[in-house]
């Protein structure tokens, strides 16, 4: 494998489970999918509509995203939104993003704490 596409699958590995979190966090406020995979791309949070759908629908299947068809305009949108089970899951995931930022900040000694707000 060329180091770039070694590269590549690596980062897109770490991206992965950021997704979710990512989903969940943004659909505090509902929205329907083009408008998240346009809004998460502009983010920097590169996911592509082939992931995106599957991926709403497993969340919604799994109780941690509501949904809802808006039928006002010309073309039916379906609404996404985070239920109160993904609400707990995004608190619990953000923890956890944070935990293991702070190990691997800890890991890494030339890592800058100065801008993560740490007076100590």
């Amino acid at each position: 494998m060329h180091p770039n596409e070694t590269t590549a699958g690596h980062v897109q590995e770490l991206r992965r489970g950021t997704v979710v979190l990512a989903c969940l966090i943004r659909l505090r406020e509902p929205d329907y999918g083009y408008a998240l995979l346009e809004s998460l791309n502009g983010l920097g949070i590169t996911v592509d509509a082939n992931t995106l759908y599957p991926l709403l629908r497993r969340l919604e299947k799994q109780g941690l995203l509501t949904s809802e068809w808006n039928t006002d305009e010309a073309r039916p949108r379906k609404f996404y939104r985070t239920a109160p089970d993904g609400e707990a899951l995004a608190t619990e995931l953000t923890a956890e993003w944070h935990r293991i930022d702070e190990a691997l900040a800890r890991l890494d000694p030339t890592t800058d704490d100065s801008s993560k707000g740490d007076a100590s």
